[in-house]
């Protein structure tokens, strides 16, 4: 044009959010920080061992795009024990989670087309909808007991919906859907035609009898499931961003296009220590023992708390509290619990529909949990 105007970057990226970034800053060494969403543990010694060992022995070159074949089959095998009917040939492994996430996002939305949100929901669902050229609907849930409210859901629904995003265990309320639930959420799915994009990341940490409950095992799910996982949260791996994706054959075969162009494979000598962490039980079951015990001692801190209200947590590593009965916004909650009670946890504003609710993790140890909730009881009985 010559008249001096620059070219201008994508116009979605300004009105996406970072989601928690600005509160799990390392705060000052003397706070209490109920904020990280990841285990407080190292990855076991075997899975590392592996690893080390692949790059030793030469480990260095391409591979195939999708993961090995072994790695792809041992997905597809830890799949099965969830009833989740995934075959290796339809397994990809992606960089973390969250890229499969996004992969399942791309190759399921054409511009405009809409996905449910069960609010308040990860913030980075929000984020990836709108990059994929998706809207996001967000559809509150129960508020007493953070479980999906299916009339809400139907009644969100319109001729431009094409997906519903499901978490469970939940990342930021703590909740573990019943296989009642699921069944009535894959109805809707087939009634209106919908995709369910399935992250299953806190699988291995579901407390309830019942425990995690896939849709694609559910009787007419597996056709319209796109299944998400991976190995942060489980086998306290979150910084191997290591992460799979399954779901019907023509799907994968867009998945694949999409990783070949995206990201050609995770690190090759990564995969046998993503195999190796799939056959351990006993290290992944010590871990999810101790959150188990954890979540106990948290929501008893939490019952002590004047004006705090939340349910008992049932996954993850997550309560969601209620704050409104302290006076407080979440906000202002948030950022005098850190200033006066030295004690750091998310406001859930940074959440559409999170208004009034703080995320905590208990992902912390025992002492932590117990000194922290004695500076917030404290803080708030003072007040």
């Amino acid at each position: 044009h010559g008249d001096g105007t620059m070219p201008r970057p994508n116009p979605v990226f300004s009105g996406v959010g970072r989601g928690f970034a600005a509160y799990l800053a390392p705060p000052p060494p003397d706070v209490i920080r109920f904020t990280v969403g990841q285990p407080d543990y190292l990855t076991p010694e075997p899975v590392v061992e592996e690893a080390v060992k692949a790059l030793r022995d030469g480990a260095h070159a391409y591979t195939r795009t999708q993961g090995s074949p072994s790695l792809c089959s041992a997905v597809a095998s830890h799949l099965e024990g969830y009833g989740i009917p995934a075959v290796a040939e339809d397994v990809v492994v992606t960089p973390g989670c969250k890229q499969a996430v996004l992969y399942a996002l791309i190759t399921t939305l054409e511009a405009g087309d809409e996905v449910l949100l069960l609010s308040p929901a990860w913030p980075s669902y929000d984020g990836m909808v709108q990059i994929a050229g998706g809207r996001p609907v967000h559809v509150p849930v129960r508020r007493e007991d953070y479980h999906p409210d299916l009339a809400a859901m139907r009644a969100a629904i319109t001729p431009a919906t094409k997906a519903i995003l499901l978490n469970s265990p939940n990342n930021p309320t703590g909740a573990v859907y019943t296989r009642e639930e699921v069944k009535g959420i894959v109805a809707l799915a087939v009634e209106h035609d919908l995709w369910i994009i399935d992250d299953m990341i806190y699988a291995p940490l579901a407390f309830t009898e019942e425990g995690y409950a896939s849709p694609a095992s559910v009787p007419g799910g597996a056709e319209r499931t796109v299944t998400v996982g991976g190995w942060s949260k489980g086998w306290a791996m979150t910084g191997w961003r290591l992460g799979w994706i399954t779901g019907p054959h023509d799907l994968m075969q867009a998945v694949m296009t999409m990783n070949t162009s995206a990201s050609t494979h995770v690190p090759t000598f990564l995969m046998p220590a993503a195999e190796t962490a799939l056959g351990l039980t006993a290290e992944v079951q010590a871990m999810a023992d101790s959150f188990a015990s954890r979540r106990v001692l948290f929501h008893e801190g939490l019952q002590r708390l004047p004006g705090v209200h939340a349910p008992m947590p049932e996954g993850a590593f997550y309560a969601l509290a209620d704050v409104t009965g302290t006076g407080m916004d979440d906000v202002t909650f948030a950022d005098r619990a850190l200033e006066e009670a030295r004690v750091a946890v998310i406001p859930g504003s940074l959440m559409a529909g999170g208004e009034g609710l703080i995320r905590m993790s208990y992902a912390t140890d025992e002492a932590s949990i117990t000194e922290g909730m004695r500076r917030l009881q404290a803080w708030l009985e003072g007040l």
